[in-house]
């Protein structure tokens, strides 16, 4: 493919900068591969104190981990640039190849042979106020993120959708003191009742108005009567929006993403090595995966990349081999 004047092309262009992108970038740089990473800043995780359940990193900050892993990839060759990709598009890059443009918020514009898309997830919090001045402080999403952190306080559940439940019994795991606020969840069945009572949680049913704060720290969950029932750590459940622009710019379409029969939101499908249903694209960690921590993110992203640059390989020997046969000599292979 010929290269336009002023315009760089690189084997791969990693759209995302966190544990996925950075994972893959990592597994292409020490294939020796040219790749470019471009990151918004703007991690899902930001407001967490630390990652957890991440072996070695636990309880590193999201800052630090992005920091270490930005280091990590730029000795291997890699090239990270702060910003935001606008657009990709296919572009004709003769017999036997393919390839994208890929355009910068900034208005650079680089070619890459392949993408690897990892721009996570939006969560969408419910309009409770305080919900979101606390996220990722004292109101919480995840057990396995924040449990243990939060273990033996008095946690209130805040009920948005079907699955108020299951969150209201995995949260009884770090605490004796569970709360769960119905508010907008559906009416409890006599099983779901009889569990509840069971692990000792008790059902509030009137609707939630806001989240009293003392201090800087939650003090309680304020109903719409007025009462207020004293809460150290409120558990959500947000909806899961994929940050999927760059890509239904290409064609890959975000889809419903379901948990059993209850949607909780959109997510980009792929086959488990992380390609789309567009040859050459390829994603990795919450854009495809709203369920995945920092770890599961990161082993995704290596494993994408593994498959993109096994995808480069095809590709370079399938133009060797025709090389070789009009007598042309090797085909090197390298961009």
């Amino acid at each position: 493919m010929e290269r336009a004047a002023g315009q760089d092309q690189y084997d791969a262009v990693v759209v995302g900068g966190g544990s996925a992108g950075l994972s893959g970038a990592l597994a292409l740089g020490r294939a020796r591969r040219r790749v470019l990473v471009v990151d918004a800043g703007e991690p899902r995780n930001a407001p967490a104190e630390g990652v957890h359940n991440y072996l070695t990193s636990e309880g590193m900050s999201p800052a630090a981990l992005i920091t270490a892993g930005r280091a990590e990839v730029a000795a291997y060759g890699v090239e990270v640039r702060s910003g935001r990709v606008s657009a990709a598009a296919p572009v004709d890059a003769g017999p036997g190849r393919r390839a994208f443009t890929v355009d910068l918020e900034d208005g650079s514009r680089v070619t890459a042979r392949r993408l690897l898309v990892t721009t996570g997830l939006t969560d969408v919090l419910p309009d409770v106020p305080g919900v979101a001045e606390r996220w990722g402080r004292d109101v919480v999403h995840c057990p396995y993120c924040h449990g243990y952190e939060v273990r033996d306080a008095p946690i209130g559940v805040l009920g948005t959708g079907p699955l108020a439940v299951h969150a209201a019994l995995l949260f009884r795991q770090w605490t004796a003191d569970v709360v769960l606020f119905a508010h907008m969840a559906p009416p409890l069945t006599g099983e779901q009742a009889e569990q509840l009572a069971a692990r000792g949680i008790d059902v509030v049913d009137e609707p939630v108005a806001a989240l009293e704060v003392t201090d800087d720290r939650l003090s309680g969950v304020r109903l719409v009567s007025g009462a207020v029932v004293p809460r150290g750590v409120v558990a959500v459940s947000p909806g899961f929006v994929a940050r999927s622009a760059v890509l239904a710019g290409l064609g890959v379409a975000a889809e419903d993403f379901r948990m059993g029969d209850h949607v909780l939101g959109t997510h980009v499908p792929a086959d488990p090595m992380g390609a789309t249903s567009v040859p050459g694209v390829w994603v990795a960690g919450n854009v495809t995966d709203p369920m995945a921590q920092v770890v599961v993110a990161a082993g995704a992203g290596l494993k994408a990349a593994a498959a993109l640059n096994a995808d480069l390989v095809g590709e370079d020997t399938a133009l060797a081999v025709a090389r070789r046969r009009a007598g042309a000599g090797a085909y090197a292979g390298r961009s």
